[in-house]
């Protein structure tokens, strides 16, 4: 009830005002969120590079409702890739697009305004020498994303997928992207879904996530495991093992600011670990879907209000 309750809030301007305005508001969101800038989203990079991690950037901004919007959008995240290929960074750098961002809630011709769209990053991205990942949304634009994926891997094969182990369909999905070279992020999911598409339990969607996992350790492409549950991180290691997977044939993927000492852990040990990091000023919907996830991050939240209040 409660992730259901933050997960509307994450729709509502009057929240959003509220916690926009809180007395300590800039460092709840800064644990969660690398900053406001370009030059921030950089040196959170540097910096994560510099502990051995990865990196993949997400340029806050969905709900984009005119082509305006969307232009200024793709302009965002050419920024970002021409100033972290100045800094050296696209070594261990990709970005994260959603197509929502880059237009493709806009009418009939939205999927192929996403499209144009996100070839234009992609290209530059190959310029820059890395690559992007298209996340997931809700489920209603789960075939339009699949859709726009595949004509881009035409051009850009290592372009990644994202799929959500919440939904009933994501098993068969995983079926077909995980052939050879294939890169698929796999995460939990973190709209509101009704049950019709989406399993409801947390132990329901954990055994669809160990489902998934299987298929994609089993298959020819490279799985990206997108999760913070400890039981799952040493599932898919030995799920790696048993399928005579070397470290570097798959990889970790965690949000910034949850468990940053996991992170370093699994890299020191020698596995590859991406961490996602979240930039811009429309930090909003994103945060309080993070406090959906987990009540400790909830916990974390009123603590600082309190403290820094």
């Amino acid at each position: 009830m409660l992730r259901r309750s933050l997960l509307m809030l994450s729709r509502s301007d009057n929240v959003k005002r509220l916690v926009s305005t809180m007395p300590g508001s800039s460092g709840i969101v800064s644990r969660f969120v690398a900053g406001e800038s370009v030059l921030e989203a950089v040196e959170a990079t540097r910096q994560l590079e510099s502990d051995g991690l990865l990196v993949t950037l997400d340029h806050l901004g969905e709900d984009t409702l005119d082509q305006a919007q969307a232009d200024m959008t793709v302009a965002a995240y050419l920024e970002l890739l021409t100033a972290l290929d100045g800094a050296g960074l696209t070594g261990g750098a990709e970005v994260s697009v959603k197509l929502s961002a880059v237009g493709q809630a806009l009418g009939a011709a939205g999927e192929r305004i996403a499209l144009d769209n996100v070839r234009i990053i992609a290209q530059a991205a190959a310029d820059a020498g890395t690559t992007v990942t298209l996340d997931m949304e809700d489920h209603t634009t789960t075939d339009s994303t699949l859709a726009i994926l595949g004509d881009l891997r035409r051009d850009f094969p290592c372009a990644g997928a994202v799929v959500q182990a919440y939904l009933r369909r994501t098993e068969a999905d995983c079926r077909e992207l995980a052939n050879e070279g294939s890169r698929v992020r796999l995460c939990k999911g973190a709209y509101k879904e009704p049950e019709s598409v989406a399993f409801q339990s947390k132990h329901e969607v954990n055994e669809s996530y160990v489902r998934c996992l299987r298929v994609l350790m089993s298959g020819g492409g490279y799985p990206m495991v997108a999760s913070h549950d400890p039981l799952l991180i040493a599932t898919a290691g030995e799920m790696a093992s048993e399928h005579e997977r070397q470290q570097g044939s798959y990889e970790y993927q965690m949000l910034f600011g949850v468990r940053p000492d996991e992170q370093k852990r699994l890299a020191a040990s020698g596995e590859k670990v991406r961490v996602y990091v979240p930039y811009g000023d429309q930090w909003y919907g994103y945060l309080m879907r993070r406090l959906a996830e987990r009540p400790a991050n909830l916990a974390f939240f009123a603590r600082s209000v309190l403290t820094r209040g």
